[in-house]
């Protein structure tokens, strides 16, 4: 009998560190007038500062309104006041919040990515040939950062997505894998081949910080494309964070 203990799993050693989320629904056959809309928004941190200053700086906001850092800082339930957020009912309390929010995301450092499906849009031009939104917005952002990865020379990034169901989370994993292997309209594979980049799923219990800044991002970006003449300053400060070099912007609308 061997008395050797197991090899040690190998030490996560990327550079970066990817999150994202999405605002709205991704469905086609039942479409929101009032929200005809799917973003994705991913965000990307260097390992480093997420250790050492977003999740400290982060988990000290939490603690500067709860007894706790185990509040999930869900864009839907601020802006409702619901959950935890019921604080936010107090007149006196809610613009305070808001603005150390705000001042929170424009000093935290992060690249930020955003994808837009104008659903409607889309259906009308395809119809039944419609390529599922969530699997198209996930396309145009694997193309940006095969662009990004490429620039700071790096091939390592793990994916970290908010889990949504057990079904959902198969089919998205299964068009991650296929945007690896096949590459896509505008990125062929062999970019992609170049890359190592895993997908895992977390439940919000879980209460991953990354994943809450991209939720907090993807729905500012949301309103202003519904309607720019509207936006506001969280739309501002993530505007600022949107990944831009060589031409290559992490922005898309379509169509």
């Amino acid at each position: 009998m061997s008395h050797h203990p197991p090899p040690h799993p190998a030490v996560a050693g990327s550079r970066y560190l990817a999150f994202f989320d999405e605002c709205g629904d991704h469905s086609l056959t039942k479409i929101d007038a009032d929200f005809p809309l799917f973003v994705l928004a991913l965000v990307v941190v260097e390992r480093a500062a997420y250790r050492d200053t977003i999740l400290p700086e982060v988990n000290r906001f939490k603690l500067h309104y709860w007894n706790h850092e185990g509040i999930n800082l869900h864009s839907r339930d601020i802006r409702l006041a619901e959950g935890p957020f019921h604080i936010l009912l107090n007149p006196q309390l809610r613009p305070k919040f808001m603005a150390e929010l705000s001042a929170l995301m424009e000093r935290l450092p992060f690249t930020l990515f955003i994808a837009a499906i104008h659903k409607q849009r889309h259906f009308d031009r395809s119809a039944a040939a419609a390529e599922d939104p969530y699997g198209l917005a996930l396309k145009f952002t694997m193309e940006r950062l095969v662009h990004f990865l490429a620039a700071q020379g790096e091939t390592q990034l793990p994916v970290v997505a908010e889990a949504r169901g057990k079904n959902e989370d198969h089919a998205l994993r299964q068009v991650f894998a296929r945007i690896l292997a096949e590459g896509t309209g505008d990125c062929p594979a062999p970019q992609f081949h170049k890359l190592d980049c895993s997908l895992v799923f977390q439940p919000k219990r879980n209460n991953i910080v990354g994943n809450q800044i991209a939720d907090l991002c993807a729905y500012p970006c949301a309103r202003h494309i519904l309607n720019p003449e509207k936006s506001a300053e969280p739309y501002a400060i993530a505007s600022r964070k949107i990944y831009e070099n060589g031409g290559v912007r992490g922005w898309k609308v379509f169509p």
